[in-house]
C-alpha cells in the first residue's frame, strides 16, 4: 500500500539520470559542425563584394542625379531668360516705331515704350525703389549729395537713378540727394 500513492525516491532519481541521458542525445543530434574558417572567409568576401557593389551603384547614381539637376536647371534659366529677352524685345521693336514716326508723336511714343517697359519687369519680378521724401535707408539707398533743404535732416530730396529689386533682393541702389535739414535752423 505504500507504493500505490506514487514513486518512491529511488524512482525519481532513475528517471532524472534517464531525462539526463536522454538530453544529451538530443543535445548531440543538434549539434551541427561549424563552418571552416576558410568558409567563413568566403562567405565574408562575397558579402563585401555585395556590399562595394552597392555602394558603387549608389555613388553613381548620385552623380548621375547630380549631373540631371544641373542640366535641368540649365534649362530652367534658360527658359526664364529666355522668356525675358521677348519681352525686351516687344520694348526694343516699340523704340524702332517710335524712331521711325514724325516728331509730334515722338514723347507719346517713348512714353508708351516707358510704360510697357515698366509693365515687362513688373512681370518678370523687376520692381523699382521708391525713395522720394522717404527717410535715406542705406540698404536701398546711395547717398551722392547732401543738400540743405527744407525737409527734415535724412529725407531724400531727389532720385539721382532710380534703383530696382530683383524680387525681395536690391540689384541697383538707387543714388540720391539727401536733405541735411534746413540750414537756419542749424545755426540757431
Amino acid at each position: 500500500m505504500e507504493h500505490q500513492m506514487g514513486c518512491t525516491m529511488d524512482d525519481a532519481e532513475s528517471s532524472t539520470g534517464q531525462d539526463r541521458a536522454s538530453d544529451q542525445g538530443i543535445e548531440g543530434n543538434f549539434q551541427t559542425e561549424s563552418p571552416s574558417p576558410a568558409d567563413e572567409l568566403e562567405e565574408q568576401k562575397r558579402a563585401n563584394a555585395e556590399l562595394n557593389d552597392r555602394y558603387l551603384r549608389l555613388a553613381a547614381d548620385f552623380e548621375n542625379f547630380k549631373k540631371r539637376s544641373a542640366r535641368d536647371r540649365e534649362i530652367f534659366v534658360s527658359c526664364v531668360n529666355e522668356r525675358f529677352v521677348l519681352d525686351l524685345l516687344e520694348v526694343l521693336d516699340n523704340f524702332e516705331r517710335a524712331l521711325n514716326c514724325d516728331d509730334t508723336h515722338l514723347r507719346e511714343g517713348v512714353l508708351h515704350i516707358q510704360q510697357l517697359l515698366d509693365t515687362r519687369l513688373q512681370r518678370n519680378g523687376i520692381t523699382p525703389i521708391d525713395a522720394l521724401k522717404k527717410q535715406f535707408n542705406p540698404s536701398e539707398h546711395e547717398a551722392i549729395a547732401h543738400v540743405t533743404s527744407d525737409e527734415p535732416a535724412g529725407t531724400v530730396i531727389d532720385v539721382i537713378l532710380c534703383g530696382y529689386r530683383l524680387n525681395d533682393k536690391v540689384i541697383r541702389y538707387a543714388k540720391v540727394a539727401v536733405s541735411k535739414g534746413n540750414q537756419k535752423d542749424q545755426e540757431e
